[in-house]
């Protein structure tokens, strides 16, 4: 009886295999790390307020999603706390295969803004490195918080820092007489406050969260049915 060979796998089998990058298997050293709560609560916070502010607008807004140039297995990935790609949206961000960003890939531009939140592994390499690394992924604005209590950063340097990337070039952009900084790309200042990073809107109100602004809808509703003569279960 003879028996048959396994035959070898062309070229064009290997096309077909889905690419998988390293580092969306294993953790990077960033993963081993953790969160601190500090960073854990800000990241919570901001994810809540920048769903609200871009609720209107086609917008993807993730946590530490890796993000690749190449197509190379071992790259790399920057995964940022949080990145907001502003103009896409993503039907099933729960995707199974949706494990990454790859900008190698059509319809995938880099996210305009990221956040990174210090800690004490973290610091040094937020201020000093990341700048130019996000710039050179096409990012446009890079901000940069410490929440912790004390702060990691020099005294000095007070707690959010704040670079704009055009073309090659990386700007860091001073704060005002108020501590703030006007973001161009979220369209509103960004105002330091302890552990947390505050959005300023223009008419100088703070951007809710999701769960403010229902609240406030809720409020302004009731106090509207009440000038109506309608009273309200007190169970409500």
């Amino acid at each position: 009886m003879r028996i048959k060979k396994p035959s070898r796998m062309v070229a064009h089998d290997l096309d077909e295999q889905p690419f998988v990058h390293y580092y969306d298997m294993h953790p990077t050293k960033e993963d081993l790390m953790g969160e601190s709560a500090a960073q854990s609560t800000l990241i919570h916070y901001l994810l809540s307020v920048l769903t609200h502010l871009f609720r209107a607008r086609p917008c993807f807004i993730v946590s530490n999603l890796n993000i690749y140039r190449h197509r190379r297995r071992y790259e790399y990935p920057m995964a940022p706390d949080i990145a907001v790609f502003k103009g896409i949206s993503i039907p099933n961000p729960a995707s199974r295969e949706f494990r990454s960003w790859r900008l190698y890939e059509a319809n995938r531009p880099p996210p305009q803004v990221v956040f990174e939140f210090s800690s004490e592994e973290t610091w040094q390499a937020n201020i000093s490195k990341k700048p130019a690394r996000y710039a050179d992924l096409g990012v446009r604005e890079y901000i940069a918080y410490d929440p912790n209590d004390p702060p990691y950063w020099p005294a000095a340097m007070g707690r959010l820092r704040v670079w704009r990337c055009t073309g090659d070039r990386v700007v860091e952009v001073n704060a005002d007489a108020q501590g703030r900084v006007w973001s161009d790309e979220l369209e509103c200042w960004l105002v330091p406050d302890g552990a947390l990073l505050r959005l300023m809107l223009p008419d100088g109100r703070i951007a809710p969260t999701e769960a403010e602004a229902e609240r406030a809808a809720r409020e302004a509703a009731w106090a509207k049915l009440r000038e109506l003569g309608v009273e309200m279960p007190d169970e409500i």
